[in-house]
């Protein structure tokens, strides 16, 4: 179950499902970032900071096929499918992040610390792979931010 308290269940005929997670507990609670892109095109997206007393957004939008076939195909072409998280570094007291994917025929699952910088990522024992999920997971980031953005902006351009 996710943070809606949905299981995620495919049919054999549209196998894809994306859900990325980075969080952590500390001095203002659990705060965290979440997102998922469902078969049926539902966007959904969470952001839980208590940094200023703020409160926990949460957007859910309808994408088309187009969107989902772009989201295809980042993670395609990252071959992220082709890793594994095994050499990545532990969660730990700085936070976590997991992502989970489900595409054609394939479902990984990758669970590793938060990563800060590039730096992070060379230090580690496995930096080419590492590399690959902290690069997809920015393009991830940022085609979620947009989307999100665009379809609540309060004035229209």
């Amino acid at each position: 179950r996710n943070l809606w308290g949905c299981a995620h269940g495919m049919s054999d005929e549209e196998e894809f499902y994306v859900r990325y997670y980075v969080g952590h507990k500390g001095k203002f609670g659990h705060e965290f970032l979440e997102f998922e892109f469902r078969p049926d095109g539902l966007l959904r997206y969470a952001n839980n900071s208590r940094y200023k007393k703020a409160m926990m957004i949460r957007k859910e939008v309808n994408v088309g096929t187009a969107v989902l076939d772009e989201v295809k195909r980042i993670i395609e072409l990252s071959e992220i499918t082709k890793e594994n998280d095994n050499k990545w570094p532990a969660p730990d007291s700085v936070g976590r992040q997991e992502l989970e994917v489900v595409i054609k025929n394939q479902h990984i699952s990758f669970v590793t610390s938060k990563i800060g910088s590039l730096v992070d990522v060379e230090d580690s024992k496995d930096p080419e792979g590492l590399k690959l999920f902290y690069f997809l997971i920015q393009d991830l980031r940022c085609m979620v931010f947009s989307l999100v953005g665009m379809h609540f902006k309060i004035k229209p351009i």
